[in-house]
């Protein structure tokens, strides 16, 4: 499988959270869709097929992470 680049999971991982704080799922269609295709590209880029699994991919893929690190695994 091919890896997406730490630096786009962040970003991507930072458009999400920014979006979810703004509660974008509440907004214009035009922001709805922003955060679904955020969300897609996500999942794609690490393989899963929701937008949690795919975030606590995408984390754990970040450097500096530690696979014993459950920290990654709560929902905030």
């Amino acid at each position: 499988m091919l890896m997406a680049h730490p630096a786009v999971l962040k970003n991507l991982i930072e458009q999400y959270d920014t979006l979810r704080i703004l509660h974008a799922e509440d907004g214009s269609p035009e922001v709805q869709q922003r955060m679904d295709d955020v969300a897609y590209t996500l999942c794609v880029a690490t393989g899963t097929r929701d937008v949690d699994a795919a975030l606590i991919a995408a984390r754990h893929q970040l450097p500096g992470a530690r696979p014993e690190d459950d920290s990654l695994l709560t929902t905030t």
